[in-house]
C-alpha cells in the first residue's frame, strides 16, 4: 500500500447535488425551492424564533418581575461561625481581612452578619452590615460591632 492507491471508505463520501441544471437532472425549475413563498426567494433567512407566522413564544409568555440596579448583595455569615473561627485562630478581632484569609469571603464582596447561632467569646467584628439579632448576640457576650 502507498499513496497512490489511497482512497476514502466505501459509503463516507458523496458527490454534491448539482441544483438548477436542467429538468432532466430532477434538481431544475425550481431548484429544490418549491412554489412561492420567503423561502423560495433569493437572500431569505428565517429569524431566529419565528414559527412560521405564529406568535411566538417569547411574546405569548407575559413578562414580570423587577431587577433592581440599586441592590446590594452581601455573603451572609453566622454568628457561630464567627465563634468557630475566634476560638480557632485565638482571635480578638474579626473583619474583612481575616474571613477573607479563612476562605469565607473573597476580596470584594460585602458581608453580612446573622444571628443563626450562640457567640460565647468576647469579639470586636467589623462588617458592612448586621442583622439586629447578631448584634445582640456580639454585644451580650461582650463584644463590639462596627459596621465598614
Amino acid at each position: 500500500m502507498d499513496l497512490s492507491n489511497l482512497q476514502p471508505a466505501v459509503g463516507s463520501t458523496s458527490s454534491r447535488r448539482r441544483i438548477g441544471r436542467g429538468p432532466g437532472s430532477g434538481m431544475g425549475g425550481t431548484s429544490t425551492r418549491g412554489h412561492k413563498g420567503a423561502k423560495q426567494r433569493s437572500g431569505y433567512s428565517r429569524k431566529i424564533g419565528f414559527e412560521g407566522g405564529q406568535m411566538p413564544l417569547q411574546r405569548r409568555v407575559p413578562k414580570f418581575g423587577f431587577k433592581n440596579i440599586n441592590r446590594v448583595e452581601y455573603k451572609a455569615i453566622n454568628v457561630e461561625l464567627l465563634e468557630k473561627l475566634a476560638q480557632a485562630k485565638n482571635l480578638e478581632t474579626i473583619g474583612i481581612e481575616e474571613l477573607t484569609a479563612a476562605g469565607f469571603i473573597s476580596g470584594s464582596q460585602k458581608v453580612k452578619i446573622l444571628g443563626n447561632g450562640a457567640i460565647t467569646v468576647k469579639v470586636a467584628v467589623k462588617a458592612h452590615a448586621f442583622s439586629k439579632k447578631a448584634e445582640e448576640l456580639i454585644v451580650a457576650a461582650g463584644g463590639s460591632v462596627e459596621k465598614l
